[in-house]
């Protein structure tokens, strides 16, 4: 599953790429400015050309980097956490559930009430915090109750 995600994020890079080579070529037809802003739009086009028997060999070594980032700790050069989900929601769930996102540079909290396939979506409440930089950077000998007291 992780190699069709890396293939579909490459191909629509490069379908993009090339859709905004064609969006601007048509409109730079249609004015004067077309001869001096051709060759940069012929250039870019070239580069984002990239053959499918490439897109397959990134995809190959991004699926690679990741087994191996998961296998152990310093294993990839990506930096892999183990997701426990072991299964895909069906729209049967009903209840209250909670999503903590916790980024870079926010927190994010949302609380979501799920009332199962008819009712679907009965509330929804989210709250994004900044993090304080103070916080972003330190020793690991902070302790995790004195960084939560200081926000």
């Amino acid at each position: 599953m992780g190699k069709v995600v890396a293939v579909a994020a490459v191909v629509c890079t490069a379908a993009v790429c090339a859709a905004a080579v064609l969006v601007t070529r048509h409109r730079m037809k249609s004015s004067r400015k077309w001869t001096k802003a051709e060759a940069i739009l012929r250039e870019l086009e070239e580069e984002c050309g990239t053959p499918t028997g490439k897109l397959l060999q990134v995809a190959d070594a991004m699926t690679v980097e990741m087994h191996a980032g998961l296998a152990s700790e310093g294993g990839s050069k990506l930096k892999m956490l183990i997701s426990y989900v072991d299964n895909l929601p069906t729209g049967d769930e009903k209840g209250v559930f909670y999503a903590l996102d916790l980024g870079g540079t926010n927190f994010r909290v949302l609380r979501v009430q799920l009332g199962g396939k008819e009712k679907r979506v009965v509330k929804k409440e989210s709250e994004e915090l900044s993090i304080p930089p103070h916080l972003m950077v330190g020793s690991s000998h902070v302790s995790v109750s004195s960084a939560i007291l200081s926000v």
